[in-house]
């Protein structure tokens, strides 16, 4: 029998909707139950593709002694955490304070009736005592009697809980912003410090991309790129790509990243493949291409974005949102190879090839199987992804293995649209497209934003997520900044007026609806957001980075593109709120001192007024040196409606381009060969051992 989450759209909640369990969707209902029954509130928050939420459905919530407990000492919600990142970001921080340690998912949390405040955290928990963990069921007997026993302290508790929250949130501070280079030179610094020096990556098992903290150091190395020779952090970048796109984390065979490591070498990955993990990826090898110049670097971005285009964007146009690690309710299944199974599909000068270069000698390296790793002998002939241009038996045997997999139960897709992660794969798109000269990039990320636009964007307000003809939900902050960014990117990659428009007015509703004009910064919640136990101004990054940080970032671009001085007012009230923090530990707010960066008035902005067909050699002269902080916009001659500041930059009847920092722009520039000359001396690009 169906429970109430089989009403709901979200994939992670209808995996639920059968189970024993009483489970409500988090609600005024099922709130108001807990309230009138003055039974504690049992919140469990996971996603689809999550392994162990997985785990703990099979042993627990389908088992139904354990679901009878929770019906009865409990009201038991259960809520998808990329649907309600709000509830999420405060229960794991609720989780850190509770237990003084980092949580994750399954994140189970018991709450108070009236408020909603924890008063027990943890996040998997067996049915029975294993490996020094009690059993669920017996973990809710106490919780459930802790409650009881103590129930005339609980609104108290409550009160002080939020007060504890309330103070992670920054003050106001009357210091001067940070300087650029002194902020990426301490964040260099720090990252130096947890560096894995053999390996790339930073610190030890199990180990994640961070691709926020790569693309500082990009910037810093960048920034001194006038040096002599690379630089640290280029060499600490330059590592890491290639040991990732050269470990198991990268998909060999169909592209795109797994989520992370769980060990140093980035050889075995946890299987789920996420949508903001590649979008980030996809933005960062486009990226490290134009400033290496390596080819390594370019076919990644393209298998990348291939794999994206091929298996998460949607026929609508809109991105799905996860890949699960599991198939047929084993992690891994679909991706990995028993050796009998590769000689049976290989011809033996196949199977040595691939024997080779992936080193399938000794055992195999994931639970008696093979999951494909470059043997660190081949990584020298990684100029091609690793698919080893030449080498006609590997080429031959790579592409037999993928048909082969492409035959298997596949991994469950979770199609749920979500604003703020599609956001960030236009802008990954985009990025690729401009880097790449890849026009069917710009096409996959007009797709999408064109989807966005029609089914997310309604009375003026974006919606968190849509699922077959269904938009829910009051958007949050990185909802707007996120997309935000992926506009300003996409406009620099094809120009539509629309989206201009477009972009204008997500912008305008992100400060209307989320700015703290008194203090400055953005709430991730909205105005008149549902009252929760707090209202986060998040700042450090996280798997998301900050949003505040990317309203900033996308701010400053648009504010100096057009000259909107409430914009760029409003980005620098944003980073004054956050200067302490950026003083103390610039890495742990890497979005944050990118956006600091983005608003230097010293940064090129480029706007070309002729045909498309014409202005290809002007855009590729912009992209021949990497600039993080360049804007470069392409507009037709014919344009109507241009705002003031674009409309005054003006076609002259063949093909120009002005050089603007912040307000003052150049006269007109007559050629390709003249603007890259005049770019010059503020551009960066270097090459890593003779590349």
């Amino acid at each position: 029998m169906a429970n109430a989450l089989s009403t709901q759209t979200s994939p992670y909640l209808l995996q639920h909707a059968h189970n024993p369990v009483d489970w409500r969707p988090w609600g005024e209902a099922a709130l108001r139950q807990a309230r009138e029954l003055d039974k504690p509130i049992l919140l469990s928050i996971g996603y689809s593709a999550c392994h162990w939420c997985h785990v703990m459905e099979r042993e627990s919530f389908e088992n139904e002694a354990i679901a009878a407990r929770m019906n009865e000492l409990f009201v038991c919600i259960k809520v998808d955490r990329e649907e309600r990142p709000d509830l999420d970001k405060i229960y794991q921080t609720a989780h850190q304070m509770l237990t003084e340690r980092p949580g994750g998912w399954p994140l189970t949390v018991a709450l108070t009736p009236n408020g909603h405040a924890p008063f027990f955290a943890g996040t998997y928990f067996p049915p029975e005592p294993r490996m020094g963990m009690p059993g669920f069921g017996e973990v809710l007997q106490r919780v459930a009697g802790h409650y009881r026993q103590h129930r005339a302290r609980m609104d108290g508790h409550r009160q002080s809980f939020a007060n504890a929250m309330a103070r992670l949130n920054p003050e106001p501070s009357a210091m001067r912003l940070p300087a650029v280079a002194a902020t990426l030179n301490k964040a260099a610094g720090e990252l130096a410090g947890q560096f894995d020096r053999e390996f790339g990556g930073f610190g030890g098992a199990p180990k994640f991309p961070h691709p926020t903290q790569l693309e500082l150091l990009l910037r810093h190395s960048a920034l001194n790129a006038g040096d002599a020779g690379p630089d640290q952090s280029a060499r600490m970048l330059d590592l890491t790509l290639r040991k990732m796109a050269a470990g198991g984390l990268f998909d060999q065979l169909g592209g795109g990243f797994y989520r992370y490591s769980v060990d140093r070498r980035w050889n075995i990955p946890h299987f789920e493949k996420m949508l903001y993990d590649n979008a980030q990826l996809l933005a960062l090898y486009s990226d490290a291409a134009q400033y290496f110049g390596a080819p390594l670097y370019r076919s990644i971005a393209g298998q990348t974005a291939a794999w994206v285009m091929r298996e998460m964007q949607q026929s609508h146009g809109g991105y799905a949102s996860t890949l699960d690690a599991d198939s047929e309710g084993v992690e891994g299944k679909f991706y990995v190879w028993n050796d009998t199974d590769l000689r049976a599909l290989l011809q033996p000068g196949e199977y040595q090839a691939l024997a080779n270069f992936y080193d399938l000698a000794g055992e195999p390296n994931f639970e008696g199987q093979w999951h494909l790793a470059v043997h660190p002998e081949s990584e020298g002939r990684a100029d091609d992804a690793y698919a080893a241009s030449g080498d006609d038996a590997l080429q031959s045997a790579r592409a037999k293995l993928l048909d082969a997999r492409n035959q298997r139960v596949r991994p469950a897709l979770d199609d749920k649209i979500l604003t703020a992660w599609n956001g960030m794969m236009v802008k990954g798109m985009a990025r690729a497209a401009a880097a790449l000269g890849r026009g069917d990039f710009a096409d996959s990320a007009a797709a999408a934003l064109d989807f966005i636009r029609a089914e997310l964007w309604r009375d003026g307000r974006l919606r968190v997520t849509s699922r077959h003809g269904q938009a829910r939900l009051n958007g949050y902050l990185d909802d707007y900044a996120f997309l935000a960014e992926g506009i300003v990117e996409l406009l620099q990659a094809r120009w539509r007026s629309d989206d201009l428009a477009f972009a204008v007015a997500v912008c305008d509703a992100m400060l209307d609806y989320f700015e703290d004009p008194q203090s400055g910064g953005f709430f991730f919640t909205s105005h008149d957001h549902e009252p929760l136990l707090h209202r986060p101004k998040s700042g450090p990054d996280d798997a998301i980075p900050s949003g505040n940080g990317a309203a900033a970032r996308a701010l400053f671009k648009l504010g100096h593109l057009l000259g909107n001085s409430r914009y760029l007012e409003s980005a620098d009230r944003t980073l004054r709120l956050f200067a302490r923090a950026l003083e103390r530990m610039p890495s742990v707010h890497g979005l944050l001192s990118m956006a600091l960066q983005a608003g230097q008035t010293a940064n090129p902005t480029i706007i070309i007024r002729g045909q498309p067909a014409q202005t290809a050699a002007w855009r590729a002269a912009c992209r021949r040196r990497y600039h993080p902080e360049r804007l470069t916009i392409a507009i037709p001659p014919q344009t109507p409606n241009l705002p003031p500041a674009l409309a005054s930059r003006k076609a002259l009847g063949k093909t120009v381009a002005y050089i603007c920092h912040g307000s003052q722009c150049s006269a007109p520039v007559d050629s390709p060969e003249e603007l890259e000359a005049r770019m010059g001396g503020g551009d960066s690009g270097r090459g890593i051992d003779g590349e």
